[in-house]
């Protein structure tokens, strides 16, 4: 009978291990190497407006004389109302107060203020514009095997160190060799390798983050701790059986 119990214990173990670090992603295969020195430190171009962007844009008037004023302390004006957002739309375009449905998508920031500055010159004087996108962020997967951040991009020259710290950091569990950065480049995404750490992994830190880009550190996979931890309820079980046979085999 002792036999079969502890039979069934090693199943049992066997079974719960097979579960061991499944939460774990985009391991990559042993022999196959991913890009690292072909990752850009700055952006190859400036970010272009695509669909489902959200935008917030201010417009002054007498090309921008207010926003002088206003460092001056010459503009006493308060109580100011925080600029409506505004969203582009799978066909590209974007409905604005005043000049209605204007295509966006694949304009650059700058290109965007100057358009509709012009647009709005037909009804005020010499405006000038201030456009913000609102909704570029990153995702950083810390390394702690489960937890994820979205982190916002408040400007356009967030350095990955930044994102990851603004992330909370590298987690413990997380592997500070193992950092990859998966990009969207031409329509499919790239997976990049970093090794941050050596003091050589240095350089990696001040890589420009672009918008939805992933970080990801991998976890170390700790798998004497998960085994014990998935195991712990099932010894726990075999372990009652066995005294409660222990008993009965004493009383017979």
């Amino acid at each position: 009978m002792k036999r079969i119990v502890f039979g069934c214990a090693f199943l049992l173990l066997m079974l719960a291990s097979c579960g061991v670090n499944e939460n774990l992603m985009f391991r990559v295969p042993k022999g196959i190497d991913t890009a690292s020195d072909s990752l850009l430190f700055q952006p190859a171009a400036e970010y272009t407006i695509s669909h489902d962007d959200k935008f917030t844009f201010i417009l002054y008037t007498n090309g921008g004389q207010r926003i002088v004023e206003q460092m001056a302390g010459m503009d006493k004006a308060v109580g100011q109302i925080d600029p409506p957002e505004y969203i582009v739309r799978q066909d590209g375009t974007a409905e604005l107060p005043v000049i209605g449905q204007i295509k966006l998508e694949g304009l650059t920031i700058h290109e965007c203020e100057d358009t509709l500055a012009v647009l709005y010159s037909r009804e005020y004087q010499d405006p000038f514009v201030q456009m913000k996108i609102t909704n570029q962020r990153v995702i950083v997967f810390p390394g702690s095997g489960s937890d994820a951040k979205v982190v916002p991009l408040q400007n356009s020259n967030t350095t990955l160190m930044e994102a990851i710290a603004q992330a909370g950091g590298i987690a413990d569990r997380g592997r500070a060799d193992r950092v990859k950065i998966m990009r969207q480049i031409n329509g499919k995404r790239e997976v990049f390798s970093l090794d941050m750490s050596t003091i050589e992994g240095l350089k990696y830190a001040d890589i420009i983050v672009q918008a939805n880009d992933y970080i990801y550190v991998e976890p170390s996979e700790q798998l004497t701790k998960e085994v014990v931890a998935e195991a712990a309820p099932i010894v726990s079980l075999l372990s009652s059986a066995l005294i409660i046979f222990t008993v009965i085999s004493t009383v017979k």
